[in-house]
């Protein structure tokens, strides 16, 4: 595959090229193995799965899936496109955020210019069913993926951040201020796609770069913009299946720069240039003027305040990161009580790293804990770690006793822009964990109960966004 990476990193007319000819690679790939692949095929019916796992391949903007299949140690059967998947133009769109919901995948799709040329999103059948029991699922692997429906054209307004609240989808529409709310739980079976596009409610609320929360019945959305009565403007709509154009009131966070928002126990969190700003939703949410926007002071470094992007949820608890290099730190923030606080863990990362892309699961050995990677651009020399914080070490539900636990040793990352860093994904029942290196194309098999690697694979694509579907069961 060498010749696929010189041709990457060509000339753009090179990198199309380089996209059929991964393509042509796959396949030939296919047929050389063919008794082999037939032998490991995910769906004869005569194997079980430990996870169902969807990995964006940056290069060709396109969607792979793979089974993580029960052997001993595990290992991913032979990716594949997903079934429908369309065929984007991978100098001029890109895959963006992706969730999961209900057995089912939406992707977001962004194009080069604002939106004006494809963009907007995708749903897929994830062919994973759950069978809920309460205190445990089965799961049956019944089909391969599946497109179920397509929405690309010049009116989705460039979509970049994707949420899913109460297993409902909401997808940032930048350009046209606003979002989209999909429930995956309303579509009926035999749905078409022009039915499923009917489902897609547009509401107005957010602009230029929208980061989203939803609390109850409503959503507040961020606005990111270089005009003054708007840099610090958030606002708040009511959501409704069939959508809704009014804003029901705006208000202003303490400072401009947002990106970032997430609700929990009541309160919603927005991530604006200093500390992170808070609401209390019962408290604000008929208008404006009953807004008490509360702050959260994070510390600075050279007269610069920290801040952070994006927020994790878990068990009650608000996750972050911020901070610099060695003064980086986890923070966390018991949404539960009533004055909130913010408690850290230091990470000690790399002057030239940078803590990114948490990933947070319930285990047994540990109970819950976080991986946070050191990422840098892959020409930097730095150490391919990751921290993994142990949140709740004597398990009473209290995070104030959170500590560095270990660090790891993880494939490269690949940083450029926005994308290159790492990804971490577990099976529903937190057993096993896979970790994608940008940099070299590998995935690490984690066992949870250890934390030591129980095999590494690489694939014949580079990864971006990850996302896994699914617990052991049996692949029909």
């Amino acid at each position: 595959m060498l010749w696929l990476v010189s041709l990457h990193t060509a000339a753009p007319r090179l990198r199309a090229l380089g996209f059929c000819l991964t393509l042509i690679a796959w396949n030939a790939m296919g047929l050389a193995h063919g008794a082999k692949a037939a032998e490991a095929n995910p769906l004869s019916g005569s194997s079980r799965a430990v996870t169902r796992v969807f990995f964006q391949d940056v290069e060709s903007a396109t969607l792979l899936w793979a089974d993580l299949l029960a052997t001993t140690p595990p290992r991913l059967s032979t990716p594949q496109i997903v079934e429908g998947f369309p065929q984007l133009d991978p100098q001029r769109q890109s895959l963006v955020q992706m969730a999961a919901a209900d057995g089912k995948l939406l992707v977001g799709v962004r194009d080069d210019e604002d939106g004006e040329f494809q963009s907007g999103w995708v749903l897929i059948d994830s062919g994973v069913a759950e069978e809920d029991h309460e205190d445990h699922s089965h799961w049956y692997y019944n089909s391969a993926p599946k497109v179920l429906a397509t929405k690309l054209d010049a009116a989705q307004g460039n979509p970049a951040h994707l949420y899913c609240y109460e297993n409902v989808f909401y997808l940032a529409n930048d350009r046209i201020g606003g979002f989209t709310r999909l429930d995956p739980t309303a579509i009926p079976q035999d749905a078409d796609e022009a039915a499923i596009q009917s489902l897609a409610a547009f509401h107005t609320g957010g602009n230029g770069h929208i980061t989203l929360a939803v609390a109850g019945d409503l959503a507040f959305a961020t606005w990111m913009s270089r005009d003054e009565a708007n840099a610090r403007r958030i606002d708040a709509t009511r959501v409704a299946p069939t959508g809704n154009t009014e804003i029901a009131y705006s208000f202003q966070a303490n400072s401009g720069r947002l990106h970032g928002a997430t609700s929990a126990g009541g309160k919603v969190f927005f991530a604006p240039a200093a500390g992170i700003d808070w609401i209390d939703v019962a408290a604000s949410a008929q208008a404006a003027s009953e807004t008490v926007v509360h702050h959260l002071d994070l510390g600075s470094e050279d007269d610069n305040a920290y801040r952070t992007g994006a927020f994790l949820n878990h068990r009650g608890y608000v996750l972050f990161l911020a901070g610099r290099g060695p003064q980086s730190f986890l923070g966390m923030i018991d949404a539960r009580r009533d004055h909130v606080e913010v408690i850290r863990v230091a990470l000690d990362v790399d002057p030239l790293s940078r803590a990114s892309a948490p990933a947070v699961v319930h285990t047994r050995s540990f109970g819950s804990i976080v991986t946070v990677f050191h990422d840098h651009p892959q020409d930097v020399d730095a150490p391919n770690v990751a921290s993994v914080i142990q949140l709740d070490p004597n398990r009473d539900g209290d995070f104030t006793d959170a500590r560095l636990l270990k660090r790891i040793e993880v494939g490269p990352s690949r940083v450029e822009g926005h994308g290159g860093h790492h990804a971490m994904v577990t099976d529903a029942a937190g057993r096993f964990a896979l970790i994608s290196s940008p940099g070299d194309a590998s995935v690490q098999v984690l066992s949870i109960a250890d934390l030591k690697p129980q095999a590494t694979e690489t694939l014949p694509f580079r990864p971006g966004n990850v996302v896994a579907i699914g617990g052991r069961g049996p692949i029909r």
